[in-house]
């Protein structure tokens, strides 16, 4: 016998009691924690019919005679459109359609599919009043934000094509664009949080949160907010190099995202820079004395059009760069590139060398270093407007901190013990295994 269509009306009747549990709380007139069940069963034994009879319009005879239910529910006890306090608008109304078509989906398509539109239905209706408090607490430009990022990634990139173009077929529109979708979708989350939470934990938040939006941003306005001060030198500082640190972090990110099987390779030496920079970091905020905590300035909307546009432009400039130094300088030509792009933005030079050790063209074990070099050429930039738009005070922290980060860079470049990390790290995090030498074969 097969028990298929009992595990079906089972999972309808589980997901009717669900979805009516919670129409039962928020005590709903029309219907509950009895009727949601029976909407659901019945919509399974319409599936149950319409797959054994194959014939969809049992399907579509159901959801009219449900409709119709419905209609004739809310006229006979003279409801209006207008919500009130039980049940707001036509919520379960649409939800008892939506879950009449869940149980009649379950017979006919994957169950998985079903099983989570209705524990997502229950979801979201239980959210009313969060999503309320978000949608209210939100902002012109946050919602914008919400809104450019989708056209970025909903609209932009479908439409673009699939294929590679350039005199070394390198360019390849998609790609660029999921580059760009990745960084503003990290640089949006940041946002989001700072927004929702950051202003109200002080100090070493607003450091890490601008190091995830925009640690160039961040040293600007920290900079500029030292200007013509004899104090708050230390304590800018300690935002601004914060922010860096958390940079790397942010580097690692997308090599995650990229090559997560080279991450075992990428990133021990990454790390071993974070953590000095922490020490750093921990030095300037334990001898920091000038008391007061600041919140991280409002930042600027990450994911306008025009900055993706830029970012866009940038990272296919820097992919055709790393194609031309490898063609007329060899790989040693990669270092000049690292170093140039660096000084304007180390996230498009990391993605740009990531998806190149990706394709083949570059080893992890070369990928890492240059990817620290553009790191480091960043942080010089980093410095050097934090010298020009701040104070003395702010001058003498952060070339401080930028000299000893150089000097830390360098050793680890100099003395990192790339066979070490390959044999040992790589197994431990069983990733970037296919860059090793392959072990000699035994001899008898």
């Amino acid at each position: 016998m097969d028990y298929t269509p009992f595990v079906h009306l089972a999972t309808s009747l589980g997901l009717g009691l669900l979805v009516g549990l919670q129409r039962e709380r928020a005590e709903s007139e029309l219907a509950g924690i009895r009727t949601f069940p029976l909407i659901t069963i019945t919509g399974t034994v319409c599936g149950l019919f319409a797959e054994r009879l194959d014939s969809i319009w049992i399907v579509a005879a159901g959801l009219v005679a449900v409709s119709l239910l419905v209609v004739a529910a809310n006229l006979v006890r003279g409801e209006s459109l207008e919500e009130d306090d039980a049940g707001i608008g036509q919520t379960t109304e649409i939800a008892i359609l939506l879950m009449f078509l869940v149980g009649a989906f379950l017979p006919i398509g994957p169950t998985s599919v079903a099983v989570a539109t209705g524990a997502g239905t229950a979801i979201l209706l239980s959210l009313k009043r969060t999503l309320h408090q978000v949608s209210g607490s939100m902002t012109r430009e946050d919602v914008r934000a919400i809104m450019q990022l989708a056209a970025i990634a909903f609209i932009i990139m479908p439409v673009l094509p699939d294929a590679d173009y350039g005199p070394y077929s390198v360019l390849n529109p998609k790609e660029i664009w999921t580059m760009v979708v990745l960084i503003v979708g990290l640089s949006v989350t940041a946002y989001f949080i700072y927004k929702w939470g950051g202003k109200s934990v002080g100090t070493i938040a607003g450091g890490i949160l601008g190091g995830l939006i925009s640690s160039t941003a961040t040293t600007v306005t920290y900079a500029k907010r030292t200007a013509g001060t004899n104090g708050a030198g230390r304590l800018a500082a300690l935002v601004i190099f914060i922010a860096s640190t958390i940079s790397f972090v942010r580097v690692l990110i997308e090599v995650g995202v990229v090559i997560p099987g080279q991450v075992g390779v990428i990133g021990p030496p990454i790390l071993a820079m974070v953590f000095f920079m922490a020490l750093i970091c921990l030095g300037l905020y334990l001898f920091n004395n000038e008391g007061e905590e600041e919140e991280l300035p409002d930042p600027d909307n990450p994911a306008q059009l025009k900055a993706a546009l830029i970012f866009g432009a940038l990272y296919a400039l820097i992919i055709f760069a790393v194609a031309v130094a490898k063609d007329y300088f060899g790989q040693e030509g990669l270092y000049v590139v690292s170093i140039i792009s660096g000084l304007t933005d180390v996230d498009a030079i990391t993605l740009s060398l990531s998806n190149t050790i990706k394709d083949g063209g570059l080893t992890a074990e070369r990928g890492w270093s240059l990817i620290l070099i553009a790191a480091l050429s960043n942080m010089i930039f980093k410095a050097g407007m934090a010298v020009v738009l701040g104070s003395r005070s702010l001058a003498k922290y952060i070339i401080g901190a930028t000299a000893l980060t150089l000097a830390a860079g360098g050793l680890v470049l100099w003395l990192w013990p790339e066979s070490w990390v390959i044999g040992n790290l790589a197994e431990l995090f069983g990733t970037g295994a296919e860059s090793a030498e392959p072990a000699p074969a035994a001899t008898e």
